[in-house]
């Protein structure tokens, strides 16, 4: 890891002022730590818009089981898929409903791939991939 640089910022008082309420609401410690999950959160997006790079992510999808052999749809799929898959969790929501949520690594354009390929699965009631990084571009 590099030595901390320190480096000035000039903001409008508005814009300091949001910023600082931000930080409250998000509970961070300092403006530099809001400031680096800032820096942070747009270098794992500049990673996912490069789709031959290695990212990770989580796959969240709502499901109601009992529609007609849409879990057996989404097993195979995944088992089509299964080198981007590292682990998956099944939970009960009710009777009805289920929430898997997937972690993914891989190519981004896999990875992306085969997400859209399970959320538009037709019963599948809500599906959302929520990117994260491999951690080796951050610092």
């Amino acid at each position: 890891m590099g030595q901390t640089i320190r480096f000035g910022v000039s903001l409008n008082s508005e814009l300091l002022e949001k910023f600082d309420a931000l930080c409250d609401e998000k509970s961070y410690q300092t403006r530099s730590e809001a400031i680096r999950d800032l820096i942070r959160g747009v270098l794992v997006q500049k990673e996912w818009e490069q789709s031959d790079k290695e990212v990770a992510g989580v796959l969240t999808l709502v499901y109601d089981h009992h529609t007609s052999d849409l879990a057996q749809r989404l097993i195979e799929t995944q088992h089509e898929q299964h080198d981007v898959i590292l682990s998956s969790m099944h939970v009960h929501l009710d009777h009805h409903n289920c929430l898997e949520a997937l972690v993914l690594k891989g190519p981004g354009e896999a990875v992306q791939r085969l997400s859209q390929k399970l959320v538009s699965t037709r019963g599948v009631k809500y599906g959302k991939l929520t990117l994260a990084t491999t951690g080796q571009e951050i610092v």
